[in-house]
């Protein structure tokens, strides 16, 4: 029976490369002369930090510049609140991987509300999508896809 998964994959390569290349750049801005800014990738987040808050915004859209660049979805970036330390105001943004749970019921209602003969199951922090024809499994992955979800989503082991 034809099956395919949806996940929501990171690349953390391309994630760190963008990083980098928002270092670059913000090294060479005439606005950020002089100023205690910069940007850290760590485990499962990426840090920013700035002297004031719109600057703060400014290094965020560099960074989901860089990232739509490189052919990373911008969703899976979460932000947080922002935080005052001494001079310095901190932004965490949580890299989100993986379909959380609320996403997954979200899948599975969209699928069911096609009216399409498919089956659909939570595996983990995925969603297992099956049927007989493949027709069908098509038109739910394009189905999904109109779908504004908050999760950037990656349809993954189509089998016949």
């Amino acid at each position: 029976m034809p099956s395919f998964d949806v996940v929501s994959k990171v690349n953390i390569q391309e994630i760190r490369n963008a990083v980098d290349q928002t270092w670059r750049e913000l090294r060479t801005r005439f606005d950020f002369k002089g100023v205690d800014a910069g940007l850290n990738l760590e485990e499962n987040s990426v840090l920013l930090w700035a002297e004031e808050e719109f600057q703060l915004d400014q290094l965020s859209d560099i960074l989901k510049t860089k990232l739509a660049g490189r052919n990373v979805d911008v969703r899976l970036l979460l932000p947080e609140k922002i935080e005052a330390h001494g001079k310095q105001k901190r932004q965490r943004f949580r890299i989100v991987v993986g379909v959380d749970r609320d996403a997954c019921r979200q899948i599975v209602k969209i699928i069911k509300d096609s009216k399409l003969k498919l089956q659909s199951q939570i595996q983990g922090d995925q969603v297992r999508v099956s049927g007989k024809k493949r027709d069908d499994l098509q038109q739910a992955i394009a189905r999904l896809k109109e779908e504004n979800l908050n999760v950037p989503l990656q349809f993954s082991n189509f089998r016949d």
